[in-house]
């Protein structure tokens, strides 16, 4: 990680989020939250990160750092941080240690006391913030929020704005807007919150309270994980019923692209790997993709293009599309490696999918960290056909590996990959299409079939994929100016 400039006043960001790498993750948000606080903290800022404890096997090397009694409701809630991260600030109750993901149960269902769940993160959030936990000795100038899990922090310092008191300011970071934490306003009571902004210029959105609605009206200032994402949430079909406010807070929205741990997705040093390579040698790329398909049972083929995917299986990653094109593509002789989870309907046509086509694709479903590394290095094309991505990782590690990516010209994918054929080819790292459809999706893999067969052209374009630079350095400036820019 490259340090950037300190100065000589830190910033005093309390950044709060659902969930964060490497201690909870199940998507983008959770390396964000790993990698951007990281790299401000190596720019000398004073960052701390509220975070759930969800419980691992390790929390015998957490320290108790406070006992914290929320207002309304007075439950008590423990803070802890790691031994060697004091910065780190888990949020421990009983109702987040629980079998599944931070948001559902083993069998897919939302708990039905999210609302109850994350309101009380941000609770705490909003105590830490005003400097009102003793035992920290600390308090915010900013709050940068992630996500309708902590869009209530904004709205809970605007309350009290409205009765005298100082409060800092106050980022909202949109991950991903189609999860926007709708509930039934019965909620309210529940909550303690205020009945008066439950109208459509407040919290109220269609009918239910929205954690995510909140945030939106109440924060200073709202950003979201690229450009290209940030002008396409203000229109109706990416706007989720939100493109109307959104354009009514353009001017306090901004659009700032991830980057990715360059440490942590390194291919001349992954531990995860059985042989390292960089662009100036290629050849333990071979080794990884042999050793993929031994380990996946795919036939060891060097020749064949291998198609990998990473991926949540929902509509929305255009999974399936990916399904419907599979046995064509096989027909041809590629080959296909899907890793994920999602619809339960989705997982199991690829389990079947995979049990058809034995040696020419492989499906697990499920997380696997260092497969995903594995098959991010042994896989010579990488497909992201998303219908929309605001911001996408996949591509970027896809590019430090030197795995092709095939993409939807859509959100971060449309800023990061650019078409060998297209208007930039001088800059030319993948293969790009639009609209999201079968017909496009197979067009894209067949150009990038034709490039694999010409090696020089194909070592090429993977060159200049792996000599891009898409680490946090860029990103945690921009951030960092922003927070400057609003206090």
């Amino acid at each position: 990680m490259v340090p950037l400039a300190k100065r000589e006043q830190p910033l005093r960001i309390l950044f709060v989020t659902s969930e964060m790498a490497p201690f909870s993750k199940t998507g983008g948000l959770g390396d964000v939250s790993g990698a951007l606080p990281r790299q401000l903290l190596a720019a000398g800022e004073d960052v701390r990160v509220l975070v759930p404890w969800y419980g691992r096997p390790d929390s015998a090397q957490l320290r108790h750092r406070a006992d914290l009694w929320l207002p309304f409701s007075g439950e008590r809630v423990e803070i802890l941080s790691p031994m060697d991260h004091p910065q780190w600030l888990f949020l421990r109750h009983p109702d987040y240690e629980r079998p599944g993901s931070p948001y559902q149960n083993p069998a897919g269902e939302d708990w039905p006391d999210n609302a109850e769940r994350f309101a009380r993160l941000c609770r705490a959030a909003a105590e830490i913030a005003q400097g009102r936990v003793p035992e920290l000795s600390w308090q915010a100038e900013l709050v940068h929020a992630n996500d309708w899990q902590t869009g209530l922090v904004p709205y809970l310092l605007e309350l009290e704005a409205r009765i005298g008191a100082a409060r800092p300011r106050t980022l909202l970071t949109i991950h991903n807007l189609a999860y926007q934490g709708r509930f039934d306003p019965a909620v309210l009571e529940r909550l303690h919150l205020p009945v008066t902004d439950f109208h459509p210029q407040g919290t109220e959105l269609y009918g239910s309270f929205s954690f995510l609605k909140a945030g939106l009206v109440y924060a200073d200032h709202l950003s979201t994980v690229s450009p290209t994402y940030a002008r396409e949430i203000q229109r109706p079909e990416f706007g989720m019923g939100l493109d109307g406010l959104l354009r009514a807070r353009s001017g306090a929205l901004s659009g700032i692209l991830n980057g990715i741990d360059s440490e942590q997705w390194n291919p001349a040093a992954d531990p995860y790997l059985p042989a390292h390579y960089s662009a100036d040698d290629l050849q333990g790329k071979a080794t990884c993709k042999a050793r993929l398909q031994q380990e996946l049972g795919l036939f060891p083929d060097p020749h064949v293009p291998l198609l990998g995917m990473i991926s949540r299986l929902v509509e929305q990653k255009g999974s399936d599309l990916v399904l419907a094109l599979a046995p064509e593509l096989l027909k041809r002789g590629l080959q296909l490696v899907v890793l994920g989870s999602g619809e339960r309907s989705l997982e199991q046509r690829l389990r079947e999918l995979g049990a058809t086509h034995r040696g020419q694709m492989a499906a697990r479903i499920g997380f696997d960290e260092a497969l995903s590394h594995r098959i991010e290095a042994g896989a010579d094309m990488f497909l992201m056909p998303s219908r929309f991505e605001p911001c996408g990782l996949n591509q970027m590690y896809s590019l430090r590996y030197g795995t092709v990516p095939i993409v939807q010209e859509t959100g971060g994918l449309a800023d990061t990959v650019h078409d060998v054929d297209g208007p930039m080819a001088q800059l030319g790292n993948g293969f790009v299409f639009h609209p999201a459809q079968v017909d496009t999706l197979r067009a894209a893999i067949l150009r990038a079939e034709r490039y694999f067969r010409r090696t020089a052209l194909w070592h090429e374009l993977q060159r200049r994929g792996m000599s891009e630079d898409h680490s946090w350095r860029s990103a945690a400036l921009a951030y960092r100016d922003l927070y400057r820019s609003l206090l």
